[in-house]
Order: structure tokens, then sequence, then C-alpha cells
């Protein structure tokens, strides 16, 4: 029988030792290269869900007091990364032996987006025809296409009233092409001189565009990084799936040095980057020590969390504590809560709703209000039609007198730079293989992206 092999280098925080400090640094490990056939695969997720007892697995959150309904504490499995831990960066002089042995190449991830009104509907078929938004069972997967394209033409009207309503398109590869741009300097000013480059799942350049561009510059260095903080199955978790697919059938590839940094919502620098913005954007209400700080993510269907083990709910709430303990130290105390936004089709997604919460919060007496887009780097859709008009407009109507929205990190200083030294620190572990005194837990890490994997391979879950 044969097997298609799955060449995945992941890179995960060390477990803190009981006699850490709350803040210190952590060395990111890369994990052990292994191949792995469905086969194998299908046994590391029988494996892992008779071994894993998601009810009595209960990781205490902080004890910090949530506003309005915040859970204290969130299951997830044993294998899960240790939560509350802030990354500080430790970049120094690079190794001469990483720079000049070989062209280091940069992949930066993102979704994509229309740029003119003419690109909505195809980047909507793009966008459907992915098995990872809608999944059908095996047997009637042939319809795929046609579905997405029934889907498309459907909708393609009320977005194209969206991206109308921004300027006619998605500013989001602009956005990421700057990113780029100013990650390149950073890691040139670092004494890093490494290519970057742009791959969308859903748009222009596409992935495989950006494969091609790295081939004919001859790169044999390859770290990739998503553009989301926080790993969701269904955001760098199918970006990844298409990578390894593309890597799987390409002998350059194949031989490629590489790795993957799947989340960094920990990093000291976004953490810092963050709360600046949220801190310059509360100088501009009447009482700032008043305002709800409102944090507003992208969300996923609750199966990927309950079901697959997803860890990003438990990022993301990490990561909101991670700021509010950053704002707490520059002397800001403002309530705060976290909801979920972006939800379409009939199953259930991550609650609280966003808009759902916005009602509560006008019906509780909030009066100002300060939203913050905690799962996007850059402006897009979700922030300049969906919170910036729709959000802000029912706001209005809730009783919510005062609104403000924190802007996308876009190209921020700090954050640049904090990208930059993620992508040092990662260099001595692109093409290493195991590290012998990896701990059993770190190991099961790796399989718990493997799990992933598998779960958005044979999971049907339809958004629409």
């Amino acid at each position: 029988m044969n097997h298609q092999s799955m060449n995945i280098r992941i890179q995960a925080p060390c477990p803190p030792s009981p006699s850490s400090p709350r803040f210190h640094h952590k060395t990111p490990l890369i994990l052990p290269r292994v191949n792995c056939s469905n086969e194998v695969a299908s046994h590391v997720v029988l494996h892992m869900e008779a071994s894993s007892d998601v009810g009595n697995s209960s990781i205490t959150m902080s004890k910090r007091k949530r506003a309005f309904g915040w859970s204290q504490k969130q299951s997830l499995n044993k294998e899960s990364f240790p939560l509350r831990a802030l990354m500080t960066s430790s970049t120094q002089d690079t190794p001469a032996s990483f720079v000049n042995d070989g062209k280091i190449g940069v992949l930066l991830l993102n979704l994509g987006g229309p740029e003119t009104l003419d690109d909505v509907q195809p980047f909507l078929f793009n966008l459907f025809a992915d098995p990872d938004i809608i999944r059908l069972p095996r047997l009637f997967r042939f319809l795929q296409k046609p579905l997405a394209q029934f889907i498309s033409v459907a909708r393609a009207p009320k977005s194209k009233e969206g991206y109308a309503s921004i300027g006619g398109g998605s500013p989001l590869r602009q956005i990421t092409d700057a990113q780029a741009t100013e990650l390149r300097k950073a890691l040139y000013e670092k004494n890093v001189p490494a290519e970057v480059y742009v791959g969308m799942r859903y748009w222009h350049p596409f992935t495989e565009e950006a494969i091609e561009e790295i081939k004919k510059d001859g790169v044999n260095k390859l770290v990739v990084l998503p553009l989301y903080p926080q790993f969701s199955i269904s955001t760098s978790g199918s970006s990844l799936r298409l990578l390894e697919s593309i890597f799987r059938e390409d002998e350059y590839l194949v031989n490629m040095q590489h790795t993957v940094i799947p989340s960094w919502y920990q990093r000291e620098g976004y953490i810092k980057a963050m709360a600046g913005l949220i801190e310059n954007e509360l100088k501009g209400f009447t009482n700032p020590e008043k305002v709800m700080i409102f944090f507003s993510a992208h969300g996923v269907p609750l199966a990927y969390v309950e079901e697959a083990g997803d860890p990003y709910k438990a990022e993301m709430e990490e990561c909101v504590d991670l700021i509010m303990e950053e704002l707490e130290r520059r002397k800001i105390n403002n309530p705060y809560t976290l909801a979920y936004q972006s939800r379409v089709g009939p199953v259930e997604w991550l609650k609280p709703y966003t808009d759902q919460t916005i009602i509560e919060l006008g019906q509780k007496g909030v009066k100002s209000l300060l939203a913050v887009p905690i799962s996007f780097v850059s402006e897009h859709i979700e922030t300049l039609e969906e919170i910036d008009v729709e959000y802000k407009e029912l706001a209005l109507e809730s009783g919510i007198v005062e609104w403000g929205r924190v802007p996308a990190l876009g190209c921020e200083p700090t954050f640049i730079r904090d990208l930059a030294d993620a992508v040092i620190e990662s260099l001595p572990y692109v093409g290493a293989m195991a590290v012998s005194n990896l701990e059993a837990r770190q190991v099961n890490t790796f399989y718990r992206y493997i799990h992933l994997f598998y779960f958005i391979n044979n999971r049907c879950v339809c958004y629409d």
C-alpha cells in the first residue's frame, strides 16, 4: 500500500518548570520531523482520544475577574500548550552559519481578499471550494465545486455591497505586502538578509504562486509564518495543510530545510504593541478609565474546539489576559470582555457572540466601548465593515454613547521588529531533526497538530 507522507516541522514553546518566574524567556524548540502515513495519523487520533480525559483535564485560567460571565476554566486535552507564559525576545547576534549557509526565505501566510468588486464572486468560490470550509461526506465530494459555485453566486451581491462600502475591495493584499517589506527591512537591520514572500489562501498571490517565487529565487532555508497570532485549524491549519500538500508533490520542496511558527500570540513584542494601541485609543474617550475594552475575535465552529481540540479558544483567552496584564503594568485597569464575531451557517460557533454581547453591554448600562479586533493583524472586511459599520451601529442602538475601535497592527514598528525576532529565533531549528531531550509532553504537542490535520481531513463541517 502506498502512503502519502506528511513532513511538518512545528515549533512549540517549552513547558515552564515549576520554579520558573512568571515572565521568562522561553526557547522555541523544533519538534521531531516525522513521516506519518494516513494510517499512522488515524492511529494517533485514536490513541489521543483514548488517552485524553477531556472532561477532567481543566486548565485553570487567570483568577482575574472577567467581565460579564467569561468562564474561569477552559477544558482542553492534556497535550495542550502550557498557559500563562509570556514569550520574551532574546535575539542576539545571529550565528553566521545560519545566515551564510544558504539563502533564507520567509513565507507569510494569510487569507487573501478580493481587490475589486469583480473579484468577489471568484474569491467566494475559492473560499467555499476549500474542504476545510465546507467538508462534504466522502460520497458527495464530487459536489464540492458545484456547491461552491452555487453559494458564491448567491452570496456575491451582498458581499459586493460590503466591499463597496470600504472602497471597492479588500486592502489585505496591500497591507500584507507592506508588512512583508517592513519585515524584510527589519531582518536586514538585524544582519539577516532574507527575502520575504506572501502567500494567500483564497486570492492572489496564492500560496502556489509564492512557492514558485521561492523556488525561482533559490531559497533553501524557509521559515513559514502564518499571520494569525493564534492557531486554529480553520486559519493557520488550512494554510499549512495546503502547504504540506504542495511540499509533498515537489522534489525541490521535499529537500528544502524549513520550519513553521504555528502561533505567536504570547510574544512580548506583540503583546506590547497591542497594549500600546489600546492605551492610545483610550485617550480619545471622555472618561478613559470607565471604557469597556471589548475584544472581538473571529469565531470558529464550536466542534473544532470541543471535538478536535483546536487550541484557538484557549490561546485567545490567554492572549487577552496577557494584554490586560501589560495594561495593568501601565496603570490601566479597565473592565474588559471577549466575544466572537463573523459566524455563518447553521452550526454552533464559539460563544459569546459579538453582536449579542454588545446588546447585553448596553442593557447593563455600559456607555463607552472600545472594540479591539484581537485576531486580525490587518484591516479588511471584518474590521472595516463588520466592526466599524455593523457593530458600531448596533452599539449606538443599544445605548452605548461613545464608541471607539483600535486599529489593526499593520506595520506597527514594535510588532514588525518582534516578527523579525521570531524569524531569527527560529533559524537554528530550520531543518533540525528531533531534539533528543524533548519531554513526552512536547512530543505530544506535535501529535496534537497531527490530530488537528486529521480532523479537518475527515470531519464534515459545513459553514453555510
